[in-house]
């Protein structure tokens, strides 16, 4: 008899986005004639930058010549190529010293943050700010981390950290002492940055209770603020203490092509039972190159473009149009009434639901009387309840439509 492992049984309902799209079908096969506009999953609009496409057309070519073939790269960690570009671009020119095999590039942000707890032992106790990007979450408890749910959602062995908007969405280090605790700045689904001091003292925190932080830095091209750090390994101490997931759907539209990449320095050390030191890098080396090819060469050289002159300033122009959409979005909101938070170093507006209405509530609303496609506060956890997010990776032309319903409601 084979058994299934019941962890997944312990899931309080299907993942966030389906809901959505379960919904979002639903109302479309009673409504045909209705026009959606889609401001709720976070996936991109704008076209990969010129400079990307070209790059890959001539991997492509290559791939076609027996000479500059290429097949497996070395053990599915990436090219030297692209970990190079990585290295420099991303980390070394903002003082950040981080060595080139010490990026793994992978498929994604989304399975890195998912796959890197399996090399963390069961027994750890993992705090996430609430409300939360689900996949954090969702993962600890398909592995066995967590116990069950209670009825507003949380599960045993988590940590949960309030962000509210008294602490500006960014959760304080918790009192007691936690093994793992996963960061996400810029915020998925609040918008909020954390600060130089208040990562200082996540690194401090980390440091004195041999925590490991899962720092998910996905939106760090959307900061504008030049204060705010786009690493946490601008933090002095940092790279003792986190790993760093990175993407590049987001930043430069590659959520149909996938790519993105993990930092796991090599002084990060985990512990076995009986205290002894472990280095991470060594362990996540193991499982990536067990469990993974690599990302195909095409891809790799396309990624490596966007750090190239032109990939750089084409993609400027990309992210100043969602700029854009989001600083529209929060204006016009705040002249309708509405308590708006993110959008500024963020391309997600999370907003307050009028007249204390329910996140769900106010999600069939939008979808019924306006046509508008957003994502339940609620769905991100229990402090999200009251909360709506919007995205800022609609066409222009569809956030000035959105905008128009939104005041007709």
């Amino acid at each position: 008899m084979a058994r299934i492992n019941e962890n997944y049984l312990k899931l309080k309902a299907g993942y966030l986005f389906p809901e959505i799209g379960r919904r979002v079908r639903g109302f479309v096969a009673e409504h045909p004639e209705a026009r959606i506009i889609r401001m709720g999953i976070g996936d991109v609009t704008q076209p990969l930058a010129p400079a990307v496409v070209t790059a890959m057309q001539k991997a492509v070519a290559e791939m076609g010549q027996a000479a500059t073939f290429k097949g497996y790269d070395d053990g599915g960690v990436g090219y030297a190529f692209l970990r190079e570009a990585i290295r420099k671009a991303d980390f070394t020119d903002r003082g950040a010293s981080i060595a080139a095999d010490e990026i793994f590039v992978s498929d994604g942000a989304k399975c890195d943050t998912g796959n890197m707890q399996e090399i963390l032992g069961l027994d750890n106790v993992v705090a996430v700010a609430d409300p939360v990007y689900p996949v954090y979450v969702d993962t600890n408890v398909m592995a066995g981390r967590t116990g069950d749910a209670n009825a507003v959602g949380q599960y045993a062995n988590i940590v949960y950290m309030p962000a509210t908007a008294e602490n500006g969405f960014v959760p304080e280090p918790p009192k007691e002492a936690v093994d793992m605790a996963y960061l996400c700045f810029p915020n998925n689904p609040t918008g909020a940055v954390a600060t130089k001091a208040q990562l200082t003292a996540w690194v401090d925190y980390a440091r004195a209770n041999k925590t490991i932080i899962l720092f998910d830095a996905a939106y760090e091209a959307f900061i504008t603020d030049p204060d705010i750090p786009h690493s946490i390994y601008e933090i002095d101490g940092a790279q003792e203490v986190a790993v760093e997931f990175r993407s590049f759907s987001k930043t430069a539209g590659f959520t149909g092509v996938r790519c993105g990449y993990s930092v796991v320095p090599k002084a990060l050390k985990g512990y076995t039972r009986n205290g002894e030191a472990v280095d991470l890098h060594r362990l996540w080396n193991r499982r990536h190159c067990t469990k993974f090819n690599g990302v195909s060469y095409v891809t790799q050289v396309g990624a490596a473009a966007v750090y190239s002159d032109a990939g750089q300033a084409q993609i400027r122009e990309t992210l100043a149009i969602y700029m854009d959409n989001a600083r529209r979005v929060c204006e016009a909101l705040g002249k309708l009434g509405y308590t708006v938070f993110g959008g500024v170093n963020a391309p997600y507006i999370w907003l307050k639901t009028p007249d204390n209405m329910g996140s769900w509530d106010f999600f069939d609303k939008l979808l019924n009387e306006a046509h508008v496609v957003g994502t339940p506060g609620v769905g991100f956890g229990p402090a999200g309840e009251g909360y709506f997010r919007l995205t800022a990776f609609a066409q222009p032309d569809q956030v000035d439509e959105a905008l128009t319903r939104f005041a007709a409601l």
